[in-house]
This record gives structure tokens, sequence and C-alpha cells, in this order.
């Protein structure tokens, strides 16, 4: 479907500018949810049993509130409003996929590994993507297409600015070196984990929350993420869009190149692999 701001997503894209324009609305939902980390914000639980806070809500609104004025009339999967609202039935040809506040769980034990995303979905697969760290004030970005992926600190916001902090450096996966390191989600055991990680060529591996996983392969820092279990279309599009800027892939269980738009927006088994 064509909406008005088709030919604005398409220009901004092409330059570069709306992976910039992302990053700065994903950067001011960071500087949103901080108050409510290690402040004993209040937690309910959803219908699909996990957790979910005001940070959560509050970031979301303000990141579609922004989006519509960009790019109004293009369609939104956001994970606040599908658990309101339902999914939508379809996905059109463009579509952004949002999660405001992805790792709630550690984000309420006060750890650190949780992210906001944001992803331009063009006929099926990302083609832009910005994830932000708010507790280690991080964002991760693609930039137009072929054009890399980069990663900045940003700092506290100042009158009269966009933001304060460091440039843009660029990121780039690593050759996998002959003993590879893989990221796993603490949803699996210590075994499993373990046979995931051999599966893949890593010897060994280590635990995280969120789509950081994502980032820091993109970044050479690790070699895979290796997952089974379910996930959502939100939770991953972002990390795969840097990811596969940064020279990564994220292939199906099928092997091909992991595609957004499935029936309720979930994903199947994945794995994300570096150089």
């Amino acid at each position: 479907m064509t909406t008005s701001s088709t030919p604005a997503l398409e220009r901004d894209l092409t330059s570069g500018a709306l992976s910039l324009a992302i990053a700065e609305i994903a950067e001011e939902a960071a500087r949103l949810i901080l108050p409510y980390w290690r402040a004993g914000t209040a937690v309910e639980t959803k219908s699909d049993d996990s957790p979910v806070t005001q940070a959560d809500r509050a970031a979301e609104a303000l990141i579609l509130e922004r989006l519509a004025a960009l790019y109004p009339g293009v369609q939104t999967v956001a994970e606040e409003a599908v658990s309101a609202d339902g999914a939508p039935e379809t996905a059109e040809d463009w579509f952004w996929l949002i999660d405001p506040l992805d790792g709630t769980r550690g984000f309420v034990r006060g750890g650190e590994a949780f992210t906001v995303n944001i992803a331009l979905i063009h006929d099926g697969y990302p083609v832009a993507g910005v994830v932000t760290a708010p507790a280690t004030a991080t964002t991760w970005r693609t930039d137009k297409p072929e054009g890399g992926a980069f990663r900045r600190q940003f700092g506290a916001l100042q009158a009269g600015e966009a933001h304060s902090g460091e440039d843009w450096r660029p990121i780039r996966v690593r050759d996998r070196p002959q003993e590879g390191m893989a990221l796993l989600s603490h949803s699996v055991t210590d075994e499993e984990a373990t046979r995931l990680a051999a599966r893949h060529g890593c010897s060994r591996w280590q635990g995280t929350d969120s789509s950081l996983k994502f980032c820091l392969i993109a970044e050479g820092r690790f070699d895979a993420y290796p997952r089974t279990g379910p996930t959502s279309e939100w939770d991953t599009a972002a990390g795969q869009a840097v990811l596969e800027a940064a020279g990564g892939r994220v292939l199906a269980d099928d092997g091909q190149r992991m595609a957004y738009g499935k029936t309720r927006f979930l994903n199947g088994a994945f794995v994300a692999m570096g150089g």
C-alpha cells in the first residue's frame, strides 16, 4: 500500500536522513525511560505473562507520535499497541516495527541490558533500524542502503542541540575466530546454551538480554546468537537491520534471510551471525 509518505520514506532512506531521524527518536525515548529505571516503577503482567511498566507505555506513545509527525500514514506495529488491541491482520508494503523497551524483565530487576528498537520494513525485510541502550547511552544504527552501520555514545540533551556526546563511528562484524563466542538468551539452560553455541561453531558463550545481542555481534565482539524460543518481530527487526548493515546475517530455520510481516508478527527459530 502506498501512502502520501512513501516518497519521503524513499528519499530519506536513500540519503540516510531516515536512520538519523529515528536515532534521535530512539534516544529521546531512552531519556524518557531512564527516570523509571531502578526507581521502583510499578509492574503489570500482560496476557502472555510478560511484564509491562509505565516506561514501556510512555516510550511507545512518544515514538508513535514522532513517527506519525515525520511520516504520516505509515503502518505501525508496536508491542504495547498489539498487546492492547491485537496485531494487524496483514502487513503493508512499508511498516514500522517498534519495541519501546525490549528486555523489560531485566529493566525491572535493575539490569542494564534493555533497549529501544525501531525498524522500518519494506517488502518483508528490514531496510533501516536503530537500537538504543538507555542505561549505557549507546545507539547503533543503519545508514543509507549499503552505507554500513554506526554506533555512538549520546549525552544529555542540550538546549538548541539534537544531542551531545560522541560522533558516529562505523562498526563491522569480525571474521570468525578459531574459537568463536556466542551470545544466548538468559531463558535457556546452561546445558542448552552450550549445545546451541557448539552447533554454530562457538566453543564459548555468554548470556545477555534484549536486542543488544545483535549489536554486540555487529561491532565485532561476538560471533553468533542462536535462538530457538519464541520472539516477536519487534524484538529482532531493528537488531537485524543493524547487524546486516555491519556485514552479518540473520537466517531463519529454513536457512533463508529472516523475513517480516509473518502471521501474528511472530518469529520461529533463527540464528544471527557475524563474519
